[in-house]
């Protein structure tokens, strides 16, 4: 990952990946995980991400992580939370009620420095990432959380078409990172309006991981 890539793209504000309302399909289907209110959910690679507001609004707590420290700042200021800073593990700790968020490389990030989660939340984080580290990121994200179950959202298009990010992730892929681990059930399959970034025709993809029984 090319972390001078995301520090520019907060800088210049460049950030056309940010859903305004969050992510639809991920609120639809958020049920699947079954989880009580009062959970813990954590968003790798969250940004200022709306889908962190729409969960504490439904009565859940939050953990994540974030290269950028602007788009930490921003996304407490546009919650409305005043953050503590500390420094925990190696990495900046911004925390608030019932939120948690640490600033740096993913792949710093501890299991005793998250604390326990009881799902991940996977929007933009699997698909940020070139292909070398895909698999890496995924057993990494499954070590850290003890294998808490995942909502995961990619996308499929013609790679040729466009360079990502957001990447091309087949199902294919999917299966070679997450079978040893989990059971994968795919639960959604439509089409990106307006085509992806306006360039090309593309599926979104929403798929239930879940460690077996």
């Amino acid at each position: 990952m090319d972390t001078e890539y995301w520090h520019r793209k907060w800088q210049a504000d460049d950030i056309g990946f940010h859903q305004a309302e969050g992510n639809p399909l991920l609120h639809a289907y958020f049920k699947a995980l079954s989880l009580p209110v009062g959970s813990r959910v954590f968003v790798p690679l969250c940004g200022k991400t709306r889908d962190i507001a729409w969960l504490l609004s439904q009565g859940y707590r939050i953990a994540g992580v974030e290269l950028s420290e602007l788009a930490i700042q921003q996304l407490f200021s546009e919650i409305g939370l005043e953050p503590a800073v500390v420094t925990k593990g190696g990495m900046k700790h911004y925390s608030a009620a019932d939120m948690d968020i640490f600033a740096g490389d993913i792949f710093q990030l501890t299991g005793k420095m998250l604390d326990p989660v009881d799902a991940v939340i996977d929007r933009a984080a699997l698909v940020a990432l070139p292909e070398d580290m895909r698999i890496r990121y995924a057993g990494h994200v499954a070590e850290v959380t003890g294998e808490a179950p995942q909502l995961l959202v990619t996308f499929e298009y013609d790679q040729t078409q466009m360079a990502g990010p957001p990447f091309s992730i087949c199902d294919a892929e999917i299966r070679n990172h997450y079978q040893g681990t989990y059971q994968i059930a795919q639960l959604a399959s439509v089409d990106v309006a307006g085509k992806l970034k306006g360039k090309c025709v593309a599926k979104e993809n929403v798929w239930l991981l879940k460690s077996p029984i």
